[in-house]
């Protein structure tokens, strides 16, 4: 082993055994032969999930059948959840409901914000947002008739003197899904509202990975989804954020029957539901709806400041040895190094992705690609050691100088 390499490893231990957060990696059930450094797009399974799914499935389900819906609070599970996750978020209880897809939240924030602006033509949202956030926006300013503007968050500010008056709501992400890149949350708020436009976040990248002050900052709508740092599992449902101050006014697009003021009176017209209820739309996904509540309780008793403090200790040293080990070998960071602008995924580029993301995997480290020269490095500071990333570091190092030249390798599916 070089010096370098002896180095890193040795920094690497001393880092990890300095970590008050390390007994949390017990709160997963983690393959011991895998780095798994992709919990940025799917988090792994959290010990709480298959007791409780067990139970919901076995005795909730199969032995109390329809009675749950009352004598377990199955009802109820989309606001109790939603709530579980507004105190990661910064929300106070009563502004959060969970069951839907990410999607469908998606579409009814940019609907209900459209429509508290009905004098307003422009929605503007990230020409780097999420692909289903930038399609999103285009739908819904199609059935409006408004205008979409692709601004880069670093351009919204003379953007907004040249057309703020117009702007209905901007839609942005705190955190860039494909760089890692941090926006500053608070300034981008405060500049829609100076101009009287309303603000959309998407916290998908964002939500359990750092603190979150959606209150504080006066947010009017945030979504998310529940399978990536929150670990809710694969499709776990997404949830809403709709400021308490926008209850009254809060248009659904979707008016379904959960989301009515008397859905079991099974009126002929439809009248919505007090506060945030008026956001639910139809029958919860029960099963993953209550996997991603088991999931949450690998939050409990911790500080979110701690978490971002490790995060930002995790992805300064995977830059380090990125900058010292692999920069020779043709990689580029695209993730940010001042802590302040980064967020919990380290981007590296290099021309050979797609095949060094699959040699990664062959060894036994777990990450993913974004086309067409990305690889994404996801931490988590709830299980990610240092030794996880000085291992990542020095099998792709290894993979880098074994990898052979030609077209990249057959892909193994259509997931990347």
């Amino acid at each position: 082993m070089t010096t370098a390499l002896t180095t890193r490893e040795e920094q690497a231990a001393r880092l990890d055994a300095a970590d008050s957060l390390a007994p949390l990696r017990e709160r997963f059930l983690l393959p011991g032969d895998v780095v798994y450094l992709d919990g940025n797009s799917l988090g792994p399974l959290p010990a709480a999930v298959p007791a409780a799914l067990a139970d919901v499935v076995s005795r909730q389900w199969g032995t109390d059948l329809i009675r749950s819906w009352n004598d377990n609070g199955w009802w109820e599970a989309p606001l109790r959840i939603g709530d579980a996750i507004g105190s990661l978020i910064g929300a106070a209880p009563g502004q959060t409901v969970a069951g839907d897809s990410t999607s469908v939240q998606l579409f009814t924030a940019l609907s209900a914000a459209a429509a508290l602006r009905p004098d307003r033509t422009l929605l503007v949202t990230d020409p780097g947002h999420f692909p289903t956030d930038r399609y999103l926006a285009q739908a819904v300013a199609e059935r409006r008739a408004l205008e979409v503007r692709r601004v880069p968050p670093a351009d919204l500010a003379p953007f907004l003197a040249a057309e703020g008056a117009r702007v209905a709501a901007v839609s942005y992400a705190p955190v860039d899904f494909r760089t890692g890149e941090l926006y500053d949350m608070r300034a981008l708020t405060d500049a829609a509202h100076r101009v009287g436009a309303l603000v959309l976040w998407d916290l998908c990248h964002a939500a359990g990975a750092l603190p979150l002050h959606l209150d504080t900052l006066g947010v009017d709508f945030a979504v998310g989804c529940g399978y990536k740092f929150l670990n809710g599992g694969p499709g776990a449902p997404g949830y809403l954020y709709v400021a308490r101050r926008h209850h009254d006014a809060f248009e659904t697009p979707l008016t379904g029957w959960n989301g009515h003021a008397d859905p079991f009176g099974l009126s002929r017209e439809y009248a919505p539901a007090p506060g945030i209820a008026r956001a639910r739309i139809g029958t919860p996904p029960i099963l993953s709806l209550l996997a991603l509540e088991a999931a949450l309780t690998v939050f409990d008793g911790v500080d979110m400041a701690d978490v971002r403090a490790k995060s930002l200790s995790l992805t300064a040293f995977f830059l380090d040895c990125a900058g010292e080990l692999l920069a020779p070998l043709g990689f580029a960071p695209v993730t940010p190094s001042d802590p302040a602008r980064r967020g919990s995924h380290v981007a590296l580029r290099h021309p050979h992705a797609r095949r060094l993301a699959r040699g990664l995997a062959d060894r036994g480290v777990i990450i993913d690609m974004r086309a067409p020269d990305i690889l994404r490095f996801g931490v988590n500071a709830l299980y990610t050691t240092h030794q996880d990333l000085f291992s990542a570091a020095r099998r792709l190092l290894d993979v880098t100088r074994e990898a052979p030249q030609g077209p990249p390798p057959p892909s193994s599916g259509p997931v990347t």
